[in-house]
């Protein structure tokens, strides 16, 4: 009777193996692991955020629209999304915000946006921006950025449009500052091409505008404003 006992109780522990195996097997996630084989920084799809600073370079077209160096620069806030095609090439789709800022030197010249001269004065055009890349990738990685260069065209919507000036007249107020809204002499369209070469989450960008800054009607008077940015980007990854 004891050895029927044991018997049993050995069958039913051999039996219980195999159950045990079915549960774990019932508790994978098929769909989790299909999103992870193809999502990541060198998989089919991957999207990130980044911050960029970049200093308008360049000289303006005429004499009277002078900037100041290193202060006139763009402030870029945006999401990156790239489509794997292959090892060694992808395409790219960037949302970005967009802060250009144009410091005006105050010289005997200036003309933009009138000859008075103030203590500090700029024009700023936030944009909200989209870009259209091919990236190349080089050199050997895993699942991570690696290094790459990205060539692209962009355009943007111009938010809003701004004239800032402060005088320090020296009596009665110490500082004086006006902002100027709905400036009617700048476009409320950009586009240009630019260029990045990166590597992980850096990357040294050159964007170049295509468009005019001031509207056809008063570019007799305003000379363009020079039209090369060239900063830094760091990724989030």
């Amino acid at each position: 009777m004891r050895k029927s006992g044991l018997l049993v109780v050995g069958t039913l522990l051999t039996a219980a193996g195999p159950v045990g195996a079915q549960r774990i097997l019932l508790q994978e996630n098929p769909a989790v692991d299909t999103v992870k084989s193809v999502f990541g920084p060198n998989r089919a799809f991957y999207n990130h955020f980044y911050l960029g600073y970049g200093f308008v370079a360049g000289k303006p077209a005429a004499a009277g629209a002078e900037l100041r160096y290193p202060a006139s620069g763009e402030l870029v806030l945006g999401l990156r999304n790239k489509f794997r095609l292959s090892q060694g090439l992808a395409l790219g789709l960037d949302l970005r915000y967009a802060r250009v800022a144009y410091h005006l030197a105050q010289k005997a010249q200036k003309l933009v946006p009138n000859a008075a001269q103030h203590h500090r004065e700029y024009l700023a055009t936030p944009q909200a921006q989209l870009e259209g890349f091919a990236r190349l990738n080089y050199g050997r990685r895993g699942n991570v950025i690696g290094r790459y260069v990205d060539v692209g065209g962009w355009g943007g919507w111009v938010i809003s449009t701004a004239h800032h000036y402060e005088d320090r007249p020296g009596n009665g107020a110490k500082r004086i500052t006006v902002t100027e809204h709905g400036l009617s002499y700048l476009r409320r369209w950009s586009y240009g091409v630019g260029l990045r070469a990166g590597s992980s989450r850096y990357a040294l960008t050159g964007r170049y505008r295509l468009s005019d800054v001031f509207t056809a009607e008063v570019q007799p008077q305003y000379p363009e404003l020079p039209r090369w940015v060239v900063g830094l980007e760091l990724g989030w990854l």
